[in-house]
């Protein structure tokens, strides 16, 4: 893996709750499982933001 970049951010607790309840039911408790799911997120994300035309 390369560089990784630190973002500390705040999100609704639902969403919270509910996101590492599926990143642990897909990924189990590994370590790192919660950056592999962001990064996941993320980069979808960044595909429909660009796909839609949305950046602007």
């Amino acid at each position: 893996m390369g560089d990784m970049g630190v973002i500390t951010i705040s999100v609704d607790d639902e969403v919270e709750k509910e996101f590492r309840k599926l990143v642990e039911k897909r990924y189990g408790k590994i370590r790192g499982a919660l950056g592999v799911a962001i990064t996941e997120a993320m980069k979808l994300w960044i595909k429909k933001v660009k796909e839609t035309g949305e950046e602007d």
